[in-house]
């Protein structure tokens, strides 16, 4: 990450910003834009010809520092200006106990376990000491959760929203299978604070959990956005949308391909009214072996589905999840630039 703080405003936006308001004083005639032109400077903008572009703060995962205030920085230095907001940032501000886990050895390992690949007895030894310590984090969090202030994620809301950057949407380890009520209706208000209009979550291929998380979701006005990955079909959410008008999808659409879907733009069209939040990436059909690439390798019709979220107006927003190896020499936020650039020029 850069040094310097590229949230203060630097000598070169300060003098730009004093012109601006130079011109509206001493020009005689009232400069009406500058308001709209002072509160903007030096912002991102990822809203492109009517389609938001965000991306989940899991894209940087790789980062060695994942605090609320650095995590912020990513996201503007890729020049993006809304946000799927993973829990830690969130929460390690507003006073979470330290995790001892060492998420950035030990995600590889998951998404293997959960894409039911072979493990060495190694990796499983690894795994099962994961899941103790997992197990014994989470009680204590749950217990932290009891007790936390709602004041630290308006804080939140309010760094990010003031740097530019709005949060859509709130993804903690709060609502799982595992999760408590509590734990539940925490995550729920904690979106709320953090200004959010969803919360998602993988979905848990539980009926009964579908509906509880709906009927508290209605409650608190939010929506439950569920992601799938390649268990991901065209009825894959039928039963949790019936069950709640809180019920929603998270469709991810390179997982949704790599699934062997056929015709996902169709899918799309057919239930645009039930999706809050769309993951996007390039992943292969599993003809050509189902690979996360490069974006403009694969077989995820990306810019297809991005026009036409523009010319329906859609309005859910396409959030950028960066999964592919990045290249050496390069960074996660340096890749999330291209993403973002290729959702650009698909829009343009």
């Amino acid at each position: 990450m850069k040094k310097e703080n590229n949230l203060s405003v630097s000598r070169r936006q300060f003098l730009g910003t004093t012109a601006i308001i130079g011109a509206a004083v001493l020009g005689g005639n009232k400069l009406w834009g500058a308001p709209a032109i002072i509160k903007h400077l030096n912002k991102p903008n990822s809203f492109i010809n009517g389609v938001q572009i965000g991306v989940i703060t899991y894209s940087f995962r790789d980062m060695p520092d994942q605090s609320a205030e650095a995590t912020l920085q990513y996201v503007l230095d890729s020049g993006v200006s809304a946000i799927e907001l993973m829990g830690d940032p969130a929460e390690t501000f507003a006073g979470k106990p330290k995790n001892p886990i060492d998420f950035r050895s030990a995600f590889p390992l998951m998404r293997k376990r959960s894409e039911k690949k072979e493990l060495t007895e190694d990796e499983q030894k690894k795994l099962a000491e994961i899941d103790a310590q997992t197990k014994a984090y989470n009680a204590e969090v749950s217990q932290w959760r009891l007790t936390a202030s709602m004041d630290k994620f308006e804080k939140v809301r309010k760094m990010y929203n003031d740097a530019g950057v709005k949060i859509y949407a709130f993804k903690p380890n709060a609502f799982g299978i595992q999760n408590s009520g509590a734990d539940i209706e925490y995550g729920m208000k904690a979106a709320k604070a953090l200004g959010a209009n969803q919360v998602t979550l993988e979905h848990p291929s539980n009926d009964a959990h579908t509906l509880k998380l709906g009927t508290i979701a209605q409650k608190y006005g939010i929506k439950v956005g569920y992601h799938g990955h390649e268990q991901q079909t065209p009825t894959f959410w039928d039963t949790a949308l019936a069950q709640s008008p809180a019920n929603a999808l998270n469709i991810d659409l390179g997982h949704f391909v790599a699934a062997g879907n056929q015709n996902p733009l169709d899918f799309i069209k057919l239930k645009h009214d039930k999706i809050v939040s769309m993951h996007i990436k390039d992943r292969q059909t599993p003809a050509h072996g189902k690979g996360n690439v490069v974006w403009g390798q694969g077989d995820t019709p990306i810019a297809e589905v991005l026009t036409l979220m523009k010319n329906q107006k859609y309005a859910f927003p396409a959030t950028v999840e960066l999964e592919y190896q990045i290249p050496e020499g390069s960074s996660s936020v340096a890749e999330v630039k291209k993403c973002i650039e290729y959702c650009r020029k698909s829009l343009s």
